[in-house]
This record gives C-alpha cells, sequence and structure tokens, in this order.
C-alpha cells in the first residue's frame, strides 16, 4: 500500500511517504530560504508530500539560528525558489508554520525581549541554538544553550497572534506552497497551550481543557479561513513529553484536541511519535480512537521501516507515513523503499548547518 495514490484535501499524492519537516539550519542571512535549499527539497520530491523545515511565523516565532522565516518579502521569495523546483521535479511541498513559544533566547528576539508562552514557566534543561560570534550558517558553528525565561501572553496580545499565523499561511500561498501544516508538538507555543504542565493561566485560555484548546482552535480556523481546511494539516506529540510540555491526561487531551480539527475539517493531522531509543510506544487503542473522532487523512512519522508502515496502513490507522532522516541521506527514499534497496546513513555532524556536504551531496540509487 505504500507506493499507491491517496486523496489528500483537495490533491492526490503520488505515493504514502511523507517528508516530514526536519530542522536543517542553512537559511542566509535575513532567515531566507536559498538556492541550495531548493535543490534539496527538489531532490526528494518522489515523496507523496513534502512538509518543509519548521518555519517562523514571526521573528518572535524564532527558536533557532538560521532557520527561516515566511514574513518577509524576501523570505516569500526564497521560498518561490523553493516550491517552484519541487513542482518542477513532480512534487507537492506544504509550508510548516511554526512559532516556538518559550523555546527560545533573547539573543534571537527583536531588542532582547523575553520570548512568550502561554506561561512564564522555564523548561530546565530545554537547550536552543544560537550564533554568538554572527558567522552565519556556511560556518556551521553555532552554541546549544538553555532557552531564556519567558514571559506569559497578555490576552490582549493572543488575537495579534493569531493573526500572525494567517499573515504567514498567506504569505505560504504566495511562495506557491500547496498548503500548510502548523506545528502544535514538540513543545513549541501551541503545544506550551495545550499541556496542562505547561500552562497555568486562569483566564479563557487556561485551566480547563476546552480553554487550553482555544489557541489551537482559533489559531487552526483563521488559517483554514485563508487557505481553506483542505490545504491545511497539523502536526501533534499526543504522547511525548518534548522540551517540557507534558499534559496530565494526554490520552484525554488530545482526543479532544482531534475532535477540535475534525469540527474544523482539515485535510490531515500528522502524529510524531516518539523517535528515541526505549521510547513508550503508542498503544493501538488509542490510534483507533484517534481514527474513530478524527475522519480526515492520517499521518504517523516515528523510525518507522517499509514493514512497520505496511503495518500501518493496512491496520487502517493510518494513511500515510513519514520517513524523517531516511529521507536525508536517501533522497530517493520511495524508490529505495520500493525496490528494496539498501539504505544510506547520513552524517550527524552535518545535519544543522553548513553547506552542501551532508546535505545536497548524497547520491541517488539509480
Amino acid at each position: 500500500m505504500l507506493f499507491t495514490p491517496h486523496r489528500l484535501g483537495r490533491f492526490d499524492t503520488a505515493n504514502r511517504t511523507v517528508m516530514p519537516p526536519m530542522t536543517r539550519s542553512r537559511a542566509a542571512r535575513g532567515d531566507v530560504a536559498t538556492d541550495l535549499m531548493a535543490q534539496y527539497y527538489a531532490q526528494r520530491a518522489g515523496a507523496g508530500l513534502i512538509v518543509s523545515e519548521g518555519t517562523q511565523i514571526s521573528r518572535q516565532g524564532q527558536g533557532y539560528a538560521w532557520t527561516p522565516g515566511i514574513y518577509s518579502a524576501e523570505q516569500i521569495a526564497g521560498w518561490r525558489k523553493v516550491t517552484d523546483a519541487v513542482h518542477a521535479a513532480g512534487g507537492r511541498i506544504f509550508a510548516q508554520l511554526w512559532h516556538v513559544g518559550r523555546v527560545s533566547h533573547v539573543a534571537l528576539q527583536a531588542d532582547g525581549a523575553a520570548p512568550v508562552s502561554s506561561s512564564a514557566l522555564v523548561a530546565d534543561g530545554v537547550k536552543v541554538f544560537v550564533d554568538p560570534d554572527g558567522r552565519g550558517p556556511e560556518a556551521g558553528v553555532g552554541e546549544m544553550v538553555q532557552h531564556s525565561a519567558p514571559r506569559a501572553l497578555r490576552i490582549d496580545e493572543i488575537p495579534g497572534l493569531v493573526a500572525d499565523y494567517a499573515q504567514a499561511a498567506r504569505n505560504a500561498l504566495e511562495a506557491g506552497f500547496d498548503g500548510v501544516e502548523l506545528h502544535g508538538a514538540n513543545g513549541y507555543l501551541i503545544n506550551q497551550f495545550i499541556d496542562s504542565q505547561a500552562n497555568d493561566r486562569t483566564d479563557a485560555y487556561g485551566g480547563s481543557l476546552p480553554n487550553r484548546l482555544r489557541f489551537l482552535r482559533e489559531v487552526a480556523q483563521a488559517v483554514a479561513d485563508v487557505v481553506g481546511p483542505d490545504r491545511l494539516g497539523v502536526r501533534l506529540a499526543p504522547l511525548t513529553t518534548l522540551q517540557g510540555a507534558v499534559d496530565d491526561t494526554p490520552q484525554a487531551t488530545y482526543l479532544a484536541a482531534a475532535k477540535v480539527l475534525d469540527e474544523i475539517g482539515v485535510a490531515y493531522l500528522h502524529i510524531a511519535e516518539a523517535d528515541w531509543d526505549d521510547a513508550p510506544g503508542m498503544p493501538d487503542a488509542f490510534r483507533e480512537a484517534l481514527r474513530m473522532i478524527y475522519r480526515g487523512t492520517m499521518i504517523y512519522s516515528g523510525k518507522y521501516t517499509k514493514q512497520r508502515a505496511e503495518h500501518a496502513l493496512r491496520a487502517g490507522w493510518a494513511d500515510l507515513i513519514g520517513f524523517g532522516r531516511p529521507f536525508i541521506a536517501n533522497p530517493d527514499l520511495p524508490y529505495r523503499l520500493q525496490h528494496d534497496l539498501p539504505l544510506a546513513e547520513g552524517d550527524r555532524t552535518r545535519y544543522f548547518g553548513g553547506g552542501a556536504q551532508g546535505y545536497t551531496d548524497y547520491p541517488r540509487a539509480a
């Protein structure tokens, strides 16, 4: 089934493989996507769907050095090179819209301001990538540092943030993306509102589960109003505790989140599973409950092999499967999987920053 088409919103995918978002930290100064990035994504256009690396919706939304944005004219033009290249190679690409919330540093914020979050809570040990010497991505030299203490968003600021997401979605369409994915996972801003231990608000955006889901609902609806729900996906990480985002009742919380997104009618949910060694597995009963509640396309990502992918598809709780790190070193991954060819290993020392080496220089099998 992995190599059969699938109807995703208003599009048909050529196969059921997805290249999920992966930060590679190679944007030019001004956080602009480059010709090299266009080459990188075009090389991987054999995926049924590409979701871009996390792309900050504003300067405030940035949490790592050298990641691309989509809020300036120069950034929109840079991404247009990428989408044109992917389309010329026969692929489809969505932009992942990203606001990191508290997972940032004053060095990355305008005028050294504190990052913002649902609450003024620090996630101890959560680090971000900064370029203290300003050497740029070509040098590939940066530093991991503890994220800066955030301030809680005032309730009157939240409509402006929702508007930032909507504007970023407009910019993504102008840049030629086929659709957008909201990053609601991995401990970033949307996730900071959802998870109970990252949100200690007592107003309309905190406390009860409906209140903690309010920001997700408002952002998803605002973006759906711009691009159409059939060109919108949302990434969630229901049972992980990445970057200090912990929920007391995760299964109940994320089944409720799925219901919210089903009501809006988004094209897909992208479920990020734990992908580290000895990580807890996701119960099949939870997957089946998600499928019952949410009626759109389900994408799962997290250490999937061809065999695990086929099982997920045949079991019926997945429609598309994301293969993350394998796409780094195997630009023709769908071809290799279909023909049972060996997979190359990526150079982990060149995952973040640098130039073409370890980025666009991996050979194709044929």
